[in-house]
C-alpha cells in the first residue's frame, strides 16, 4: 500500500484532528502525511504568502514539495484558534507561529491562516489552506471595528 494511502486510513475524528495532523506534518516534514490531510478533489485551493492560487494535489504538492525541502531548521504552530462550524465544514482562523534561524539568531515570524475542512466519504478533508503576509510581531485580533479593506 502506498505510503500516502496509509496515512488516508489512519487519519480521521473531527476538522481539529486533521488540522492537528498538517501541523504535525509540516513541523516534521512529512510531505505523505501532509497531503493526505487534503480533499482528494481536483478543486482543492492553497494560497501561501505572495505567491499564486494553487489549483488540485499536484500544484499544491509540488508547492509544498519546494517549501519543505527550503524550511531547514523552523518550527511552527497554529495558535489562537478561531472557528466556525457547520454540518459539513468548518473553517478555521489560525496564527501561524513560525520560528526561523536568521544570521541574527532565531527569530518568530506571525502569519494569519484560513483553513477550510469539508466532510468527504474519507471522513474530514483541508479544501482550503490560505495564508496571509507575516509579520514580526505577534498579530492582535480586532473585531467590532468598522474598517473597509477595499
Amino acid at each position: 500500500m502506498p505510503r500516502a494511502k496509509q496515512h488516508a486510513a489512519t487519519l480521521g475524528g473531527t476538522a481539529d484532528d486533521v488540522e492537528a495532523q498538517f501541523y504535525e506534518a509540516m513541523q516534521a516534514g512529512d510531505l505523505d502525511k501532509l497531503m493526505a490531510c487534503w480533499a482528494d478533489e481536483d478543486d482543492i485551493l492553497c494560497i501561501h504568502p505572495g505567491g499564486p492560487r494553487l489549483m488540485g494535489s499536484g500544484a499544491i504538492r509540488a508547492a509544498y514539495e519546494a517549501m519543505l525541502a527550503q524550511a531547514g531548521s523552523m518550527t511552527l504552530r497554529a495558535e489562537r484558534l478561531r472557528k466556525i462550524d457547520s454540518l459539513t465544514s468548518v473553517v478555521h482562523s489560525v496564527v501561524e507561529r513560525i520560528n526561523i534561524l536568521t544570521p541574527q539568531g532565531p527569530q518568530d515570524v506571525f502569519v494569519i491562516a484560513t483553513n477550510v475542512y469539508h466532510k468527504t466519504a474519507q471522513g474530514w478533508r483541508m479544501v482550503v489552506h490560505h495564508v496571509s503576509p507575516g509579520t514580526v510581531q505577534e498579530v492582535d485580533d480586532t473585531s467590532d471595528m468598522p474598517q473597509v479593506l477595499h
